[in-house]
């Protein structure tokens, strides 16, 4: 199913398989997909620091652009450069190359995510008129375009596309168009059929650059930079009907490009590009923040992504200009919701992309 978004005013070359042997098991793996290097870093997490698998780093034949990890932590998905590739993952998060290491669709990717049940894998195409939605073979990781309806807009302002999303619940897909605002659509993980459900403007001269949404899906929060920069909140109603939560935006310190809410949909950590930093909020009643004590927190330079462990004990953060390139965040245990660096990486790869087991 290819989806054009045009919005009001508002298989590939062959790569030879990736290898590696045994690694430390028994904990979530981060992956992060680095761009400066063309390669994919792979961590384990069980010792409360960043330990390499074997195999780390997973040299790429091009240069990647999103990743993401099945829900059965079976597959691991990179885009970039015009294709889709998979890889299986071993023991200890070892990866090897799916499909006889041909790629297994094509397309210039800005983001992907995985449907909760594992089906479907959404792609955000850099043109920023096209979605575009795969069926899982779970059992090859082989991608088969769904078929299906087109759904097109009108006319007006040029979308920049930034993230897509698919609720932790499996009723809607949200897709982040920069100055062009959201869109959500009615899911049916059965079916993978979509429909237009909603379409939330961005404030004016602001972009919307990142989205999360708690395990509840209860709330859809916005990493905004511009005029209105900071974290938009929204209730996420009947049908996906998205209502704003009084005060938002919340204040962040500037240019925030991330956001990820933690697995007990208690805190949401906002990656600040301008400053380095990520800015900490708790969830309150009805989606209310209030900051965190110490808020906002040092990270490294040109965030670019965060992610939460399974586990509830981590934040993982990527940072494109490095000092570090990847930060490893834990809860601190006398301070609610307070992170500290409890591992990181300098490696010169130029993460932009990072995806965890589930």
């Amino acid at each position: 199913m290819v989806l054009p978004i045009v919005l009001l005013a508002g298989c590939g070359d062959f790569f030879p398989p990736i290898k590696g042997g045994g690694s430390s098991s028994g904990s979530d793996i981060v992956y992060v997909a680095n761009a400066s290097s063309t390669s994919v870093t792979a961590y384990a997490m069980s010792t409360g620091a960043l330990v390499a698998v074997s195999g780390s780093p997973y040299t790429l034949s091009f240069t990647p652009t999103a990743i993401a990890v099945t829900p059965a932590n079976t597959f691991v998905y990179v885009a970039g450069s015009g294709v889709v590739y998979a890889y299986s993952i071993g023991t200890g998060g070892v990866l090897t190359a799916a499909n006889n290491g041909a790629a297994v669709a094509n397309g210039n990717v800005v983001s992907m995510d995985i449907s909760p049940d594992g089906k479907w894998l959404f792609t955000l195409d850099a043109d920023g008129t096209t979605i575009e939605e795969y069926s899982i073979n779970t059992s090859t990781g082989i991608l088969t375009a769904a078929s299906g309806a087109l759904y097109t807009f009108g006319s007006g302002t040029t979308p920049i596309p930034k993230a897509i999303k698919v609720a932790p619940n499996g009723n809607y897909v949200i897709v982040a168009l920069g100055t062009a605002g959201e869109i959500v659509y009615g899911f049916n993980t059965s079916t993978g059929a979509m429909s237009e459900s909603q379409r939330l403007s961005a404030p004016g001269s602001t972009s919307d650059n990142a989205i999360a949404m708690d395990k509840n899906t209860a709330y859809l929060f916005i990493a905004r930079s511009g005029n209105s920069a900071g974290l938009g909140v929204y209730t996420i109603g009947t049908g996906g009907a998205l209502t704003i939560v009084s005060g938002s935006p919340f204040a962040t310190s500037g240019q925030s490009t991330s956001v990820v809410v933690d697995n007990t949909a208690t805190y949401v950590y906002v990656g600040n590009q301008g400053d380095g930093t990520i800015s900490g909020f708790t969830i309150g009643t009805g989606g209310a923040l209030t900051a965190l004590s110490g808020s906002p927190y040092s990270a490294g330079k040109t965030m670019t992504a965060l992610a939460a462990d399974s586990t509830g004990k981590y934040i993982l953060a990527a940072a494109n200009g490095g000092s570090p390139d990847v930060g490893m965040y834990a809860f601190d245990s006398s301070t609610a919701g307070r992170i500290y660096t409890v591992s990181s990486t300098t490696t010169a790869y130029g993460p932009v992309a990072v995806a965890v087991t589930h």
